[in-house]
């Protein structure tokens, strides 16, 4: 059975729901941490619900983040990206310049300008007892649960010999992270200590060495207030203490970049952290697996279940967010627009278009950076990088500077936002972010380069494809960014068409863009890559996302089957990522594979793990202990096979076998 009701009230029992997949831990995981968060700020906990067993947790950091919380080393401050020696590509007569290589004698400012800035750790808060420090043999009987409904974490242990209950709770509306502990170990020395790192592009963001470039000083007694600076940077930290009795403690502390913390005491603090994450689970979309006999149905629910709560925690901010989240630093703590959609694009399909709607007023502040970009090499309107920090100015690389798949992606979510709202409200909106998508159509065709013999428009080199295996001075024609191009632009004249804007002139180009590659019946990577299943067969399979991920008209489904019949028989599957496995379902779906598609969800290989936590882990790769597009892809691609495309509405990615009884509410269909 579906029930599709968009603005009704939820039917299925959420708290029922999640309460079936709040993560239980009996054992020391260092793999799979838990955190709790806002959007913008995150704690995340060992066993002890603190950080106490920090030097054990190697794999997944145990970090105390923000999105406003970053470090720049002094020796990066005078440079800019003018500084950086750059890659030359002479192609059809024109000169191109990225900075791609690291030059001999420019590698320095190459590299402090890729690491810096770099996101930080701002404290670790753990527990402590005596000179000695606790470690997992001190700790036993351990039982930890987060609750989902409520953003709570408990964690009950003994330490000592001692029962130990310790209440982990962030605020779902301030940087405050709270804690309650009881425990006859109070009046035995048992505290809770605050350590301070210098800042570090590192995985951990945290440098213990150099205690001489950071400083913590009291700058308020009452209550107690931290001012913690690192070379040019600075922020605060609030320390709010009650003791209650000898066996109860509670405490709250205020995370902020400038001296303007909230006091809030720990019952406030709790009821927020309720409150919030309750809206949050009520007000969206929902999906309810339990009445499915399919045996994959019981962890595909977890798997949807918490990757909402993870991607709350960790993709809702108001910037985009990095890879890893708040929880560590991936690629120095830097965010990656090209996965933007992937971590946070499901938030509109699922009824809570807020989530996504507040990182918009960040494009808007980095646009003047956007059209630098774009006019650093002659082009219009405003081309969106790759690798950024706050500043949204490109970072050095090989492979960030020549990516081109982001470029449309603003003007897809957009389009999702709008969709998600009251139709009274849509023109009002495309008014207000109508500079967002003119700026990129305007870059997006200036970009596509027009051949005079031909009469088409090419997608052509310099450019690194969505599969970043591909030489950039060769790439021509990637079959994806075509369909991305076409699908993106359409959108951006249908914008013009109900704003009454002009779209007549030939920024808009996507009715004469080059033919999707064909070789030997099948879709190619690019134009200049006849040998794409027997060289290229590694990393994302991009030629299938272009009739998955988006609809587009001039993929042809024959031709699509065929190419994800070759994609299933010969592709490397460890190479690839976890969204991967979700946009093959999708493609899968729209094909009407529909075994197959779950069969590819739910694939059981390294990068489509997803651990206690619900992390979608990386086996194999020590830098990504979760990968958040994984999560977020996931809720992508259930959109469309829960709630359809187009005039194609309802549960369309199941098995029609009787073993697929979902329920269903809240999910908006794909628009296209």
């Amino acid at each position: 059975m579906s029930i599709f009701s968009w603005y009704n009230l939820p039917m299925i029992n959420r708290k029922q729901l999640t309460a079936r997949h709040n993560p239980v831990l009996n054992t020391i995981d260092t793999e799979s941490p838990l955190t709790v968060g806002n959007g913008d700020f995150a704690f995340t906990a060992d066993i002890t619900g603190m950080q106490t067993l920090y030097d054990e947790y190697k794999a997944a950091p145990l970090c105390t983040m923000s999105n406003w919380g970053w470090h720049t080393l002094p020796k990066a401050k005078p440079y800019t990206l003018a500084d950086v020696e750059m890659t030359r590509y002479d192609i059809g007569g024109r000169v191109y310049e990225y900075a791609v290589e690291e030059h001999e004698g420019n590698g320095e400012i190459y590299n402090l300008l890729r690491r810096n800035p770099h996101r930080l750790n701002l404290a670790r808060i753990s527990l402590a007892c005596g000179e000695r420090p606790i470690t997992p043999a001190d700790i036993t009987d351990i039982r930890q649960e987060l609750e989902l409904y409520t953003g709570v974490l408990r964690s009950r242990f003994k330490l000592f010999g001692h029962e130990v209950n310790v209440v982990t709770v962030c605020a779902k509306n301030a940087d405050i992270i709270g804690f309650r502990v009881e425990s006859t170990a109070l009046s035995k020395g048992l505290t809770v200590e605050f350590s301070f790192p210098y800042g570090s592009h590192r995985k951990s963001a945290s440098d213990w060495e150099n205690h001489d470039k950071h400083l913590t000083e009291a700058v308020n007694s009452q209550p107690l207030i931290l001012k913690r600076t690192l070379d040019d940077d600075e922020y605060y930290v609030l320390v709010n203490e009650n003791k209650i009795g000898a066996h109860r403690y509670e405490l709250t502390v205020s995370f902020a970049k400038e001296c303007h913390l909230p006091v809030l005491d720990f019952k406030k603090v709790l009821r927020d952290s309720e409150n919030g994450w309750q809206s949050f689970w009520e007000k969206g979309g929902a999906a309810d697996f339990s009445r499915c006999l399919d045996e994959r149905a019981h962890e595909l629910e977890r798997r949807v279940v918490l990757s909402q709560y993870l991607t709350a925690v960790h993709s809702a901010g108001e910037i985009p967010p990095q890879e890893t989240g708040l929880l560590c630093n991936s690629w120095y703590g830097k965010f990656h627009l090209e996965m933007h959609i992937l971590h946070s694009g499901w938030f509109p399909l699922w009824g809570r278009a807020e989530q996504l709607e507040k990182s918009l007023a960040w494009y808007e502040n980095v646009l003047p950076n956007a059209i630098k970009n774009a006019a650093r090499n002659g082009f219009k309107g405003a081309r969106w990088v790759k690798m950024t920090g706050p500043e949204g100015i490109d970072s050095p690389s090989r492979i960030a500077t020549l990516l081109i798949w982001q470029q449309p992606h603003i003007i897809y979510m957009l389009e999702l936002i709008a969709r998600a709202k009251p139709e009274s409200e849509r023109l009002a909106f495309k008014k207000r972010y109508w500079n967002l998508v003119q700026l990129t159509a305007e870059f997006m065709c200036d970009f596509a380069q027009y051949d005079e013999t031909t009469g088409i428009y090419n997608l052509a080199p310099p450019l690194i494809p969505a599969q970043e295996e591909h030489k950039p001075d060769v790439a021509l024609n990637p079959a994806f960014e075509l369909c991305y191009w076409r699908f993106g632009l359409k959108i951006a004249v249908k914008w013009a068409q109900e704003l009454d804007k002009n779209y007549t002139d030939r920024r808009f180009v996507y009715m004469d863009l080059a033919e999707l590659p064909v070789r030997n019946g099948l879709y190619a990577a690019h134009q200049n890559c006849p040998d794409t299943f027997e060289k290229f067969n590694r990393d994302h399979p991009s030629m299938l996302f272009g009739y998955g991920f988006i609809n587009c008209d001039e993929a042809v489904p024959d031709i699509m089957w065929k190419t994800i019949d070759k994609v299933l028989a010969c592709w490397d599957y460890k190479s690839m990522w976890g969204w991967d496995f979700a946009l093959m379902a999708m493609t899968l779906t729209r094909l009407g594979r529909l075994d197959e598609a779950v069969d590819v969800l739910l694939m059981n290989t390294d990068k489509n793990s997803y651990v206690a936590s619900g992390n979608n882990f990386q086996k194999g790769r020590e830098d990504l202990p979760l990968y958040l597009p994984g999560n977020g892809s996931l809720l992508f691609a259930l959109a469309l096979m829960l709630a359809g495309y187009g005039e194609n509405q309802g549960i369309i990615g199941f098995p029609k076998n009787g073993k697929w009884d979902i329920e269903v509410e809240g999910i908006m269909p794909l628009p296209y």
